[in-house]
Formats: structure tokens, C-alpha cells, sequence
């Protein structure tokens, strides 16, 4: 499903973020990616994503070549994908429902199909019941997963998950990774980038160590390769806005345009959820 050959990154200020990567990622596997601050793990992830294209290699995704990827089929090739962040990226202003429904109308479903698909994802992740509730009446845990929710409503083929334990506590982490785990044995294909190595190691699941831009462990049954590992976060770690390109919009004005977010073909700067994935500091408040 996922094939990286020879992939290496350097960005324009000479860091050298991947190199020579080479690996596959079957359909229907669970990988966690791990490695120390600014071992390369976000660029593997925003490589997959085609946030950014690699200086060397080829990458290829569900028997695509995404160096022959045009710009207007990028958003055809994310829809595909569901992605979840550790900060949750929520609209304040919006209820549960209307949050997951959000992702169905910017590709463009019908209302009837809204009606049927949130309530069951929501059923799913355990949130059925809080359908009507503000963002800001949940639990750390309950909006991490209207994340989830999020991600899955599309019914994705890969959920990318960044650090998505990063702001819950320990005892939710397992939850929320036993929930990623339920969704992989339903046949989605899971990659979760974390630094929690004791939970990656209770799943049992596929390790892919990265250390300083280089695979240095790829092994089974929740094996972590140690060596030059630290328990840090990175420091850059994915965001993203709901909102077109290189725009802020305010929780109102997104209200008030959702209902007609589509995609056309023909036109490049039509809305594109979620098409405008960016990398940003931690501390950067912009989103």
C-alpha cells in the first residue's frame, strides 16, 4: 500500500530529514514510527501525506507514483486518508456532530448520508451520546476522540496519526490506542507516530525506529530499537486548518460557508479539506 524506494529529503537550510529511506507498509498493518526529536518522523508522515515531495526516490501510494501526482488530484489522493493530531483542532462553535459532519461536507455528501454516517462513527469511538455537545463541555479524552471520529468518517484506507496521545493522560492513551487498534482489525491501515515507548510496546505491533533521517529498527511485536532513542517530542509537529490556503478564518465564517464546500477538478484554488496540512512550531498559536 505505502512503498518508500530510496527516499531521502533535505530541506533548503541543509537538513538532511530523511535519507536513502526504503521500506513497505502492507494493507492493513499497524506501525508505530518512533525516534527521537527531529529524527524525521513528521517528514516521513508530510512525504506521505505529499505536504512535501522528497529531493530523491520515489514514493508510492496504493500503486501510485506521487512524483507523477498532479496538483488538483492531491486533495483526491488525502481523502484517503484520515488524519489525526495530537492538539484535536476542533471548532469551538460547532457541536460533536456537526464537527465529524464537517469533513463529509467538504467532499461533497448529501445530507441524508451526513444524518446516517456521523451518529455510527460516532457510536464507534463511544460518543454517541454526546452528539449535541460543545468541544469545550468534553473531556481531554472525549475530544481526541471526535478526532478519531473525524478521521474515520470518510472511511478512510489509512488513518496517519501524529502523536495523538500527546495531550491525554496516560490512562487515555492506552484507550485511544486500543481504539486504533479496533478500527485496524476492521482492514484500515494505522500509522501512529508517537514517543510513548511503553504503550508501543504493549500493542505488539510493527516498530519503525527513524534516527537522524535513517530507518535504524524495523522490527515486530512492539520491539523498539533503543539506541540513540530519547523520550522527547519533536519539535515541529503537524497541524492543520480547516480553512482554505494561506487564510485565516474565524470560527463564524467557517459556520456560516461549510454547507457549500466542495471540490472541482477544474479549479485548484476550490476548498480542499484536509489539503492544507502545514508543519508548525509547537509553540506557534496561529491555528
Amino acid at each position: 500500500m505505502i512503498e518508500f524506494q530510496n527516499v531521502s529529503k533535505t530541506y533548503p537550510n541543509g537538513t538532511h530529514a530523511l535519507q536513502n529511506v526504503s521500506l513497505n507498509i502492507e494493507k492493513g498493518e499497524f506501525v508505530f514510527i518512533v525516534g527521537a526529536s527531529g529524527a524525521g518522523k513528521s517528514t516521513f508522515l508530510k512525504l506521505i501525506m505529499h505536504e512535501e515531495t522528497p529531493t530523491s526516490g520515489e514514493i508510492i501510494i496504493n500503486g501510485n507514483k506521487l512524483s507523477r501526482l498532479k496538483r488538483r488530484d492531491v486533495p483526491y489522493l488525502r481523502r484517503h486518508m484520515g488524519i489525526v493530531f495530537q492538539d484535536f483542532r476542533l471548532i469551538e462553535k460547532m457541536t460533536v456532530f456537526e464537527n465529524v459532519a464537517f469533513a463529509m461536507r467538504a467532499v461533497g455528501e448529501s445530507t441524508a448520508t451526513i444524518k446516517k454516517r456521523v451518529p455510527y462513527v460516532l457510536n464507534l469511538v463511544g460518543l454517541k451520546d454526546k452528539m449535541k455537545n460543545k468541544p469545550n463541555e468534553l473531556s481531554g479524552g472525549e475530544q481526541q476522540r471526535v478526532s478519531l471520529a473525524r478521521a474515520l468518517v470518510n472511511n478512510p484506507e489509512i488513518i496517519v496519526a501524529d502523536e495523538p496521545t500527546g495531550n491525554v493522560d496516560p490512562e487515555l492513551s492506552h484507550e485511544i490506542i486500543e481504539l486504533l487498534n479496533e478500527i485496524n482489525a476492521m482492514g484500515t491501515t494505522v500509522l501512529v507516530v508517537t514517543h510513548e515507548h511503553e504503550l508501543v510496546r504493549e500493542f505488539h505491533q510493527r516498530v519503525i525506529t527513524i534516527d537522524k533521517g535513517k530507518v535504524i529498527g524495523d522490527s515486530q511485536n512492539g520491539r523498539v530499537v533503543s539506541a540513540a532513542i530519547e523520550e522527547d517530542d519533536d519539535d515541529y509537529t503537524l497541524a492543520y486548518s480547516e480553512y482554505q490556503e494561506d487564510m485565516d478564518y474565524t470560527d463564524d465564517e467557517i459556520i456560516e460557508s461549510y454547507e457549500g464546500l466542495g471540490y472541482d477538478d477544474e479549479i485548484d484554488e476550490a476548498p480542499e479539506y484536509p489539503d492544507n496540512v502545514m508543519v508548525v512550531p509547537d509553540d506557534d498559536d496561529r491555528l
